[in-house]
């Protein structure tokens, strides 16, 4: 295990591949750690430095000040700098998509392309957020569990045994920082400075999707002069779950090009 202190406490990553790789950064979805790659890590090409991170108040990472995704992107912002030999490819699913689009506005100089699966420029609203706050302070993080793991995951998955995992993942984030994230994501509305990034950029889309609707991750898509955009069939919200050989075939070209690996 590996720390990063921060002016709000320890942020725990993790680290692989040799240190002078070219460096791929994950910024994990809400109510998951950095366990959320594992699948798809392996399936990646050789020589790359992976780097993965659990956000404030999610993993082993502590809970931290109520600063929006500006506060989250300064932390990955922090944590490139620390880890990461030159400029990065920063993958962000859902909020860490989200996070991904605001690192890439205020710190170009740290990224040589983005990769935003599952996400959007803006992600639900303001009352479907405080809802869900409201839901948690009541009742805590397993009352809300079972609906969100429908909206996840497509049907072929919820049959699996791992969904109870994943469900489990997410009952076990602490509350405060669930809260934190989601009030990050009510005020977050990134449409007009995504519109105006000019890096490499892919972005992914499940076709099962409740949690981000396929509609408006290729709307996202659509702001980025030359993204791309890929949709991968049958899966829901987590690709490096349900579909990591598939993310990884849409990943793998880009990665390359980038990187002439």
């Amino acid at each position: 295990m590996q720390a990063l202190m921060r002016p709000w406490g320890v942020m725990h990553y993790a680290a692989s591949g040799p240190e002078d790789g070219p460096a791929v950064v994950f910024a994990n979805s809400l109510g998951t750690d950095l366990r959320l790659w594992d699948a798809l890590l392996p399936l990646l090409p050789a020589g790359l430095r992976l780097i993965r991170y659990d956000k404030r108040g999610h993993g082993l990472s502590d809970a931290g000040p109520d600063d929006g995704i500006e506060g989250l992107a300064q932390d990955v912002a922090a944590l490139i700098e620390h880890a990461a030999r030159g400029p990065v490819v920063l993958v962000g699913l859902s909020i860490g998509g989200l996070i991904a689009q605001q690192v890439a506005a205020t710190r170009p100089d740290l990224l040589r392309g983005l990769v935003l699966s599952n996400t959007a420029a803006k992600l639900g609203t303001a009352e479907s957020w405080q809802a869900r706050i409201t839901a948690v302070r009541e009742n805590g993080m397993a009352a809300i569990a079972p609906a969100v793991m429908e909206r996840w995951f497509a049907p072929a998955f919820l049959d699996r045994p791992e969904r109870a995992l994943w469900q489990r993942m997410m009952e076990r984030t602490d509350p405060d920082g669930y809260v934190a994230a989601c009030r990050a994501l009510a005020a977050a509305d990134l449409t007009a400075s995504t519109r105006a990034l000019r890096l490499p950029t892919i972005v992914i889309g499940g076709s099962a999707d409740g949690a981000s609707p396929p509609a408006v991750v290729e709307a996202t898509a659509a702001l980025i002069e030359g993204a791309s955009f890929h949709m991968i069939p049958d899966t829901g919200h987590l690709p490096p779950v349900e579909a990591p050989r598939a993310m990884a075939d849409i990943l793998t070209p880009f990665l390359q090009r980038i990187f002439h690996v």
